[in-house]
Parts: structure tokens; C-alpha cells; sequence
């Protein structure tokens, strides 16, 4: 029997070209963070892509003019079900110049801000669904496309979609981990602000007052002298060490005057499985309680920074995916089937959806995608279109081979 997509024809269904217009036409469409009714012009586009095509889709709303697209493709019976998970939104320009005019350069490379993070993946994942509903194969399980919305701040679509019950026997995450490199574990991650009090006086008279920058100081280097060395000893394999890191101190007015405040923000990387969310706020409250009790002077409140709250209580958990389940065999021999070459296991080195999906929804889940995770968010964000072609077989040999036909 024939199990090659290659081999029997179903890859040709979807063409390179098509792949490079749904990732240009999505390139042009802004989804960056702050831009009102974020994701909802994308998701129509989506949505359009996918109505031409006979394949059922709907837009989920959420707030605030942002929205989820879903797309399904019921299988027979009998099979594994199968989600794609891929974000909308994007970050900003920032000094990336036509960054939603997409462009191709001498090398063929296509330029524009979320080629790689990650609007190639997303036409990848969409080609797969298209060239089984094209070919006329029917599998034994469902495939799922789930595009999501604010995973680039908090998260609000794939919350959501876990709330609505979207679930599948597996997922892959389609972000850019690099041509070969299959992610099956990522840290945790929480960013925290520490807001020290002092007492404002003349700088003249600085003895009758309180220096916050001062306790603020006292307070990173415990840090660096106390935690962080004990994270270090905390490991976990792909992955690496835990980790925290102080990434913005902001405190006083001007030069002649006591600062009366000071405020620090840090990034806590933790591992699954070895350490807890809870532990890890614990263990930062733990070194505020001690320096407040060896120093009646000390006023520290600590708390998690806005910008990384999510909705109904959920917090960036990390995931760590056994190399030797199903999904991720069944991801490697496709990689195999359609390059000839073995693709890497490897940590993700930034934080996905990945972990909200293995987390809260239980679903064994990999990350695997077109691009360089190098160039995301940078001023030079570009995906090569044979990358494109090439994940978009993987992604096709997949579905072929986990949900079966």
C-alpha cells in the first residue's frame, strides 16, 4: 500500500505558488498588537480561503473586535484527530521598513513581518487541509486548523479555545523552529514587578530619607546571590536550566532628590515538571519577607505584570513533550518520508501556545514550523518559500499518517 504523499500524488494538489500568494496576501493584511479589531480582516481572509474550498469554517468572536477562526475536516472514524494551531496576530513594525508590503529579493527570500512568526506556518497548515479535501481523500480522523489570536501578548484565542472544548487526540504549533527542528519542550514563564517604597527628601539631607533605588539594589543582588544560583542547579533535558533574569529597573526624579520609588521587572523561566508555577512566586516573595524582616526600611510589593495576565486565572506553563509518543514519531518519519533527511528534537527557546495546549488541554503536542525563529520580530523578518513547501508536505504526510485514511 502507498503512504507516501509524495509517492501517490496528494502534495500536488497544493501548489508552491498558491502557498507563497495566501502568505503574501496574509502579509498585507496588518495584525500587529494595539491595532484595533486585531485579527478580524486575517480571519476573514482565512475564512474565505477555506469557504472557496468546500472545507467548513467559522470566525469565533471574542472582545474587542478580535476573533478565532476554526476550520474542520471530519473524518471517517475510527482515526486519531489532529489539530494545527497558529497565531494571527504579529508585533509590531517596529523600524521594519514595508513591513506589510510583502517583497521578494534576489535570493527569492520573502520579506515582511510575520513571514516567518507566523503567517508562512499558517498558509502551511491551511495547504494541508486544502490538498486532502482537493485530493477527495478521506481520513479516519478529523483534522482541525486553529488560528488564534494575541498569542503574541496574552493569549486570549487559544484561552478561549481550550474554554470552548476544541480538543484532538494531538497538536502541533506551527511556529518557526528552524528548517529540520521539531521543539518538544519549552520553559514556563512569568514576568513579575517589584515596586519598592522610600521616603522623598532633599538629596542634601538624604540621611532622613529613603533611597528606594537603594532596597531596589538590595533586592537584585539577593537575586543574583541567593535565587539564581539555585536555579541553576534546576535542569531539565532540551531545555536547559531555570532562569531569571532582571530586565527593567525604573526609579527616582532627579539628581538632588532622595528617590522615594523604584520599580524592578524581571523575567522567571521555570521547568515543567520540575518546578511549579506556584513555587516560583513563592520563592520571589520568599527573598521580599526576608529582606523586609532583616531591614524595618524595606516596602516592597510584588505582583504579575499586566501585559503578561492572562484571562480566566491561565499562566505561561511550559510543556515537555516524551520524544517517544506517537505524535512525534509520527512527525519525524513524515519529516523523513518527505525530505529523506532526520529532523532534530530540540527545546523551544522562547515561549508558544504549545504550553497552554499541553497544559490546560492535556494534548501531547510538538512545535513545528516554516521560517527561522532567528529573524522573528526583527527588523528583517523573511521566510524562504521552499521552506513553505516543504513544511506544508510534512504538514499534509502527516495528517495522511496520524489520523489515516
Amino acid at each position: 500500500m502507498i503512504k507516501s504523499a509524495e509517492a501517490d500524488g496528494v502534495s500536488e494538489f497544493v501548489t508552491p505558488k498558491e502557498l507563497l500568494d495566501w502568505t503574501m496576501n496574509m502579509v498585507s493584511i496588518p495584525s500587529y498588537s494595539g491595532l484595533e479589531n486585531q485579527e478580524a480582516e486575517i480571519g476573514r481572509y482565512i475564512k474565505g480561503v477555506f469557504d472557496r474550498e468546500g472545507i467548513p469554517c467559522r470566525i469565533a468572536p471574542l472582545r474587542d473586535g478580535r476573533c478565532n477562526v476554526y476550520a474542520r475536516l471530519p473524518g471517517g472514524g475510527g482515526g486519531r484527530s489532529l489539530m494545527y494551531n497558529g497565531h494571527m496576530d504579529t508585533v509590531p513594525a517596529y523600524g521594519m521598513e514595508k513591513a506589510c508590503q510583502p517583497w521578494l529579493d534576489e535570493e527569492g527570500l520573502l520579506h515582511g513581518r510575520g513571514t516567518s512568526d507566523m503567517k508562512g506556518p499558517l498558509a502551511s497548515m491551511m495547504g494541508a487541509l486544502i490538498a486532502v479535501k482537493r485530493s477527495g481523500q478521506r481520513l479516519r480522523g478529523d483534522l482541525l486548523f486553529c488560528g488564534v489570536a494575541d498569542e503574541e501578548e496574552g493569549s486570549l484565542g487559544t484561552v478561549h479555545m481550550i474554554e470552548e472544548g476544541i480538543r484532538a487526540d494531538a497538536a502541533i504549533v506551527g511556529e518557526a523552529m528552524g528548517p529540520g527542528a521539531i521543539g518538544v519542550a519549552q520553559k514556563g514563564l512569568e514576568w513579575f514587578r517589584f515596586d519598592f517604597e522610600g521616603r522623598t527628601v532633599h538629596g542634601g539631607e538624604y540621611r532622613q530619607g529613603v533611597n528606594a533605588i537603594y532596597k531596589a539594589m538590595d533586592f537584585i543582588q539577593a537575586v543574583r546571590t541567593q535565587l539564581a544560583p539555585e536555579l541553576g542547579k534546576r535542569t531539565l533535558p532540551l531545555v536547559g536550566e531555570s532562569t531569571v533574569n532582571v530586565g527593567v529597573i525604573q526609579g527616582g526624579t532627579q539628581l538632588s532628590t532622595v528617590a522615594g520609588s523604584c520599580s524592578v521587572q524581571l523575567d522567571r523561566r521555570f521547568l515543567p515538571g520540575v518546578e511549579s508555577y506556584q513555587q516560583c512566586c513563592d520563592e520571589l516573595q520568599g527573598l521580599v519577607d526576608r529582606l523586609a524582616a532583616a531591614d524595618p526600611e524595606f516596602r516592597c510589593t510584588m505582583r504579575v505584570l499586566e501585559a503578561s495576565v492572562m484571562d480566566l486565572g491561565y499562566v505561561h506553563q511550559g510543556f515537555f513533550q516524551d520524544p517517544e509518543a506517537p505524535l512525534v514519531r509520527t512527525l519525524r518519519d513524515s519529516y523523513r518520508k518527505v525530505t529523506g533527511g532526520e529532523a532534530r528534537l530540540m527545546g523551544c527557546p522562547c515561549w508558544t501556545d504549545a504550553g497552554l495546549l499541553a497544559h490546560y488541554a492535556g494534548m501531547p503536542v510538538a512545535i513545528y514550523g516554516p521560517g527561522r525563529m532567528d529573524v522573528c520580530h526583527s527588523d528583517r523578518e523573511y521566510i524562504d518559500p521552499a521552506q513553505l513547501t516543504e513544511c506544508y508536505r510534512v504538514y499534509l504526510q502527516m495528517a495522511l499518517d496520524f489520523c489515516g485514511r
